[in-house]
């Protein structure tokens, strides 16, 4: 099969032929018909997430199913699925108590083994982890909800339980915050959305976002004495303390980007978290099994996650959407999605 392979750290990804992934028993092998193009993808192959080497990244994705194990009794060929990025065992207590998104056994495609952006990739724990999709969700739409949307869909309805007619503060409008402003507006809060780039305002605003801020100073103001729930999208020491400190008191703080490298580390406004009785909480993907719900608000239209998408690409082009995000300002408004032909 065909797919997207780099060998080092930085070394540029290229398109070539290599083994089509093996089916485990109690496994799937998914034929990938669009994957994301993801920051964390970047993330590994600029070596800040270390992954085995030669690596085929991708962990949004969806497509069909083409193989099953010989213990799967849930899936067939020819199913149109997903699949959430975070894979759990699906025995462990956290699986069996249906938060496979913190398993300790978990595996993820593109990190801990190789990912989708390639013709086929493999899942283990497929009755598990493969989620169904509906008719009406087409496979484009499906792939973009992978990492970014559904983990800002878990981040806001589980740990920051945001309620209608709170403020909610997005710090960052990339694909996951974006997706935050859309899952926000949609349970009825109202956003102030934060970034520095002006066209990354303008979506915000496109998206239902009541207030736009060039930076976090206004936020206190803008909500009436700080939000009720904030989300640093970006992942840094500076948004992460904005964030805390843009919160009403008893307010939520959700870190959904990435702390990495320096910030892995990065001190937090603790005598504001203690005297105002803040919660400070962290949010990683989101379970197979909490995906019928977000799936019956796409197909109830509430949600429009495929209008995130910015363009669509073929996988040969894959490797150079990658490397383009070495730049800060993005080769192109909004998700970024490989659409794979089939073969016959």
């Amino acid at each position: 099969m065909r797919a997207i392979v780099y060998s080092e750290v930085g070394a540029t990804p290229e398109l070539t032929d290599v083994p089509e992934p093996e089916c485990p028993d109690d496994g799937a092998v998914i034929a990938v018909r669009a994957t994301g193009i993801c920051r964390s993808d970047w993330h590994a192959w600029r070596g800040h997430d270390p992954v085995p080497l030669p690596n085929i990244p991708g962990h949004e994705f969806a497509g069909v199913v083409s193989r099953v194990g010989a213990k799967v009794t849930g899936f067939t060929v020819g199913d149109r699925v997903t699949v959430p990025f975070v894979n759990g065992c699906g025995h462990c207590e956290w699986c069996t108590a249906g938060q496979a998104q913190v398993c300790p056994e978990q595996t993820q495609p593109g990190f801990t083994h190789p990912g989708s952006f390639a013709e086929q990739v493999g899942v283990r724990a497929a009755d598990f982890n493969l989620v169904r999709l509906p008719d009406d969700v087409d496979f484009v739409t499906a792939a973009s909800l992978g990492c970014r949307f559904a983990t800002a869909y878990h981040a806001l309805t589980a740990q920051g339980r945001l309620q209608e007619g709170e403020w909610l503060a997005v710090l960052g409008c990339g694909g996951v915050g974006l997706s935050a402003i859309m899952v926000g507006v949609a349970l009825g809060a109202r956003v102030v959305a934060v970034d520095p780039s002006p066209s990354a305002r303008r979506r915000a605003t496109e998206l239902g976002a009541q207030v736009v801020l060039g930076n976090a100073d206004g936020i206190v103001a803008a909500t009436g004495g700080g939000a009720h729930v904030s989300v640093d999208a970006l992942g840094s020491a500076g948004t992460a303390t904005a964030s805390i400190l843009g919160l009403r008191r008893r307010g939520r703080h959700v870190q959904v980007g990435l702390m990495l490298a320096d910030n892995a580390s990065a001190a937090l406004p603790w005598g504001a978290v203690v005297s105002r009785e803040l919660e400070v909480v962290g949010s990683h993907g989101m379970a197979a099994v909490d995906y019928p719900g977000l799936l019956a608000m796409i197909s109830a239209g509430r949600l429009a996650p495929g209008t995130l998408v910015g363009r669509t690409v073929g996988l040969e082009q894959a490797g150079d959407e990658l490397m383009a995000m070495d730049s800060p300002v993005p080769s192109a408004a909004g998700l970024v999605v490989a659409v794979l032909e089939t073969r016959a």
